[in-house]
């Protein structure tokens, strides 16, 4: 497969992938295509390169910014906002985990404060009191999990990573 087929098709996966951390198809097409690029690419190289609208290049490559996953570069000489991805994996990984930890983890643990005082007078609140307790839990050791994940050393992650897969 030639190196375009092979960018192009990686390109297209990497959106149907993107989908699974919370990011949209497009979104996770033009990280694709500005993590794989060697250059900055402006607004309108982007939407030529896949071939989609200005509106949608624009609000996509804002969520990704926000992200933290894609940064405004200046180009000398030139006007226009040119856009380059975060290569390091690393920190690609600890900024969905930011924000899929404050778009799903968060919500869950401030929604099951609201049930601490459920009285337990029968069977059922009793079954229902316990099942919200070990949801609470978990939802606060997996916060508690990620915590020490995002405030590890990265050099220790990865390489403890790479032991543990091997």
């Amino acid at each position: 497969m030639s190196f375009t087929d092979t960018k192009s098709t990686f390109i297209q996966r990497w959106g149907d992938v993107a989908t699974k951390w919370g990011i949209n198809k497009t979104m996770g097409q033009i990280h694709a295509l500005l993590l794989t690029s060697a250059k900055p690419y402006c607004s309108d190289e982007i939407m030529e390169s896949l071939q989609i609208s200005r509106g949608n290049t624009c609000m996509n490559l804002k969520a990704l910014v926000e992200w933290g996953l894609v940064y405004k570069r200046c180009v000398d000489g030139c006007r226009k906002e040119y856009y380059v991805a975060e290569k390091d994996m690393y920190k690609i990984f600890r900024q969905i985990v930011i924000h899929r930890r404050k778009e799903e983890l968060e919500p869950l643990l401030a929604m099951m404060e609201h049930y601490n005082d459920v009285e337990e007078k029968c069977t059922e609140s009793t079954e229902f009191c316990k099942v919200l307790k070990e949801i609470k839990f978990f939802s606060r050791k997996a916060d508690a999990t990620l915590d020490s994940l995002l405030n590890t050393n990265p050099d220790w992650f990865v390489s403890s990573f790479l032991r543990m897969i091997k």
